[in-house]
């Protein structure tokens, strides 16, 4: 008996499922560059290929498109991150996101600067989307504080907050300038931010 024979409908479902990731990555790159207000369905569905309708039966409104990118930019988070790491090295390979997901980034900039606005349509889920970050940030430092690595008197909520200000910041930055020395920049700020969580004394 040869392979499993291919149903009639499975190139179906997977054109879809090609079409539904086209749609959605265009759509981070429309919104990185014009915003959500000034973007609309009818532009994403043009350049990406599809009828309006075509959007539509992926994506049921404009609300659920950004929904599901701002899903997508979670979602790489959470391949990426290790949330039972060491903090310091963590901070050092987010610098991997520049180059592996730029339109995430600036979209998810974008839409955050967009919805800042307590009434804002996506204030809710960025919120608690950086509460959650500075919350983890803040966990890895307590585990470091436990394990006798990090000094026990720096509160790690504070340095959580510092830290994810330093993320952001550089996030701006390069999107307003692309040319700045990334790597080194992340570099230089987990030298210093070893030297403020170690304990007096450490080599």
């Amino acid at each position: 008996m040869s392979g499993q024979r291919v149903r009639p409908y499975d190139s179906l479902l997977a054109k879809g499922e090609e079409r539904k990731l086209r749609i959605l990555a265009v759509a981070q790159r429309l919104l990185a560059r014009n915003g959500w207000r000034s973007t609309t369905l009818a532009q994403i569905a043009r350049e990406a290929g599809v009828s309006t309708a075509g959007l539509l039966h992926h994506f049921e409104s404009k609300e659920h498109l950004l929904q599901a990118v701002l899903e997508v930019r979670d979602t790489d988070d959470e391949m990426h991150a290790d949330r039972e790491g060491d903090i310091i090295e963590g901070v050092r390979r987010a610098v991997g996101r520049f180059s592996r997901s730029p339109d995430l980034i600036g979209m998810y900039i974008v839409l955050l600067v967009e919805n800042l606005d307590p009434d804002a349509p996506l204030r809710d889920r960025l919120f608690q989307r950086y509460r959650a970050a500075v919350d983890t940030v803040a966990d890895g430092i307590r585990r470091g504080q436990r394990a006798g690595r990090y000094r026990t008197d720096i509160d790690p909520a504070v340095k959580a907050v510092e830290i994810m200000a330093f993320i952001n910041g550089m996030e701006i930055s390069w999107l307003l300038d692309p040319s700045i020395p990334l790597n080194q920049t992340f570099t230089e700020y987990t030298r210093s931010l070893t030297r403020s969580l170690m304990p007096v004394g450490t080599p």
